[in-house]
């Protein structure tokens, strides 16, 4: 166990301060999260070094398309989430301490996970498949070390964190996917058990830090797919983050505890690839379905960067501009 960071001790009930559920925990109790628990009124990590999972992706699986292409990202995640997301993909490890004890994993060093990605050649590392937010103490320690060699940091987050984490981290952030699971306040809290506002603005803040910034959508029949709610997250993304914010729409799939919903169609797909493109978006992306992952200029049409799935194939991108017509090219490509 590891001393937490961000939490307040009033009568011996502790507050977390981490994300926008500011769980009160009772002693001997645990958060939601289950991986951050009071004892003797002090607030302790109970997943600090704990991986449940590491690996070298490509930076295109996170998803991020504007952030260095065709680069490796060591890619980490301890157990738990703030989330309980009905159709969660990951919810092997993301629900791993609601089963289990983490304890029984091994510690990994902060040092380790930045040797393992400096020797095998990769530009970033990506805090991910669970929520980041979570195992954050380690996060932040991971970042710091990698920030002295040269290394970027990725999250892939669900944008639940607190502001106070999120001011905290800035510094050391240089690129964020931010999952919107839904665009109506009764369903995202009814599937994920979160609020919706606190995540858009989340988002807002990001943007306005200068923090590379791309949203993903996993788009669930019968759930999220409306138009009201599409047309909607597809105004706030072209109003209050920019046109040039990649907005990814992914293909959702059966899940173990979620068998009742079937497979995003992929014409569903393509409607709201539409929807995004009516509303000014200059990238928007389909994910899971193997095609429409190519990036073209908003401006000449000409094609930019090749991909197939999470594999960039080719990049035409000279320096941060269109090789063809000369316009600025937003993302960080180098």
């Amino acid at each position: 166990m590891h001393e937490a960071r961000l939490w307040t001790v009033i009568d011996n009930v502790v507050e977390c301060q981490l994300c926008h559920h500011r769980c009160k925990i009772r002693e001997g109790r645990k958060g939601l999260c289950q991986v951050r628990k009071n004892v003797g009124g002090q607030l302790l990590s109970l997943n600090y070094g704990k991986l449940i999972a590491a690996h070298i992706d490509p930076i295109e699986k996170k998803p991020l398309f504007h952030f260095l292409p065709g680069s490796y990202s060591y890619s980490i995640a301890a157990t738990g989430c703030n989330l309980r997301c009905s159709w969660c993909q990951n919810w092997d490890i993301s629900q791993f301490s609601n089963r289990n004890d983490p304890d029984r994993l091994a510690l990994t060093a902060p040092e380790q996970v930045v040797k393992a990605a400096v020797h095998s050649a990769c530009k970033s590392i990506s805090y991910t498949y669970t929520e980041p937010t979570i195992f954050y103490e380690y996060a932040r320690d991971v970042s710091v070390l990698a920030r002295e060699v040269g290394l970027k940091n990725v999250w892939v987050s669900n944008g639940y964190m607190s502001g106070e984490m999120l001011e905290e981290y800035l510094p050391l952030l240089d690129a964020i996917n931010v999952d919107i699971k839904a665009f109506d306040e009764s369903v995202h809290h009814k599937y994920t058990g979160a609020h919706l506002q606190p995540i858009l603005e989340n988002c807002r803040l990001l943007k306005k830090a200068g923090i590379w910034l791309e949203i993903t959508t996993l788009l669930i029949p019968g759930i999220n797919d409306s138009q009201e709610q599409m047309q909607g997250l597809a105004k706030f993304i072209a109003e209050e983050l920019g046109k040039d914010t990649p907005w990814h729409i992914s293909r959702y799939y059966p899940q173990p505890q979620f068998q009742d919903i079937p497979a995003t169609p992929p014409e569903s797909i393509l409607k709201v690839l539409k929807t995004g493109e009516d509303a000014g978006l200059n990238f928007v992306y389909a994910g899971n379905l193997g095609r429409y992952e190519d990036t073209y200029c908003p401006v000449c049409g000409e094609l930019l960067v090749s991909r197939s799935s999470i594999w960039m194939s080719e990049n035409k991108i000279d320096e941060g501009m269109c090789p063809k017509c000369r316009t600025k090219v937003v993302g960080v490509w180098e």
